[in-house]
């Protein structure tokens, strides 16, 4: 990949302020083959009363909107956390061509863990897949937002 360069800087921006806001700490940015981001986001489940409301779902519908499509061919997914299933079958279902996450979730991850999306038969599309980009940053997110919340705290993590 000639001319690399991660945007997870933006999606740990999308996680910090998801997690000021309550929401678990998880952000996501689609970035354009041109390497521009097109959408950003950040977990909204709590604020929009929607279980559907992950980083992931909601950057991927603003970029489609952004870009006029379904579908983002060429198109790379910078999300702080390893995907659950649900997100995980969305991002093939957008055609999204290369995955970095940060995290990885032995709990609820749906590519490198449980579900394993991506290596299903019935997986139309599966995109080049980066684990671990800025790991430590998002796993300590998660981390101090988790520990928060078992102290009786309002769950928001550090900025």
């Amino acid at each position: 990949m000639t001319g690399f360069r991660s945007h997870m800087d933006a999606a740990l921006d999308e996680a910090r302020a998801a997690g000021r806001r309550g929401e678990v700490p998880v952000g996501a940015v689609v970035v354009s083959p041109a390497g521009r981001i097109v959408a950003a986001a950040g977990n909204r489940t709590r604020e929009l009363a929607d279980p559907t409301a992950h980083a992931e779902i909601l950057a991927l519908r603003a970029a489609c909107a952004a870009e006029g499509s379904e579908r983002l061919p060429g198109h790379d997914l910078y999300v702080t956390l390893e995907p659950c299933p649900m997100c995980a079958a969305a991002i093939g279902f957008a055609r999204i061509a290369r995955l970095y996450y940060g995290a990885a979730d032995p709990k609820s991850g749906g590519v490198a863990q449980g579900a394993r999306v991506f290596a299903q038969p019935q997986c139309h599309h599966a995109p080049e897949v980066y684990d671990g980009i800025a790991g430590s940053e998002s796993e300590a997110l998660m981390k101090a937002f988790f520990a928060d919340r078992r102290q009786g705290g309002g769950g928001a993590a550090p900025s």
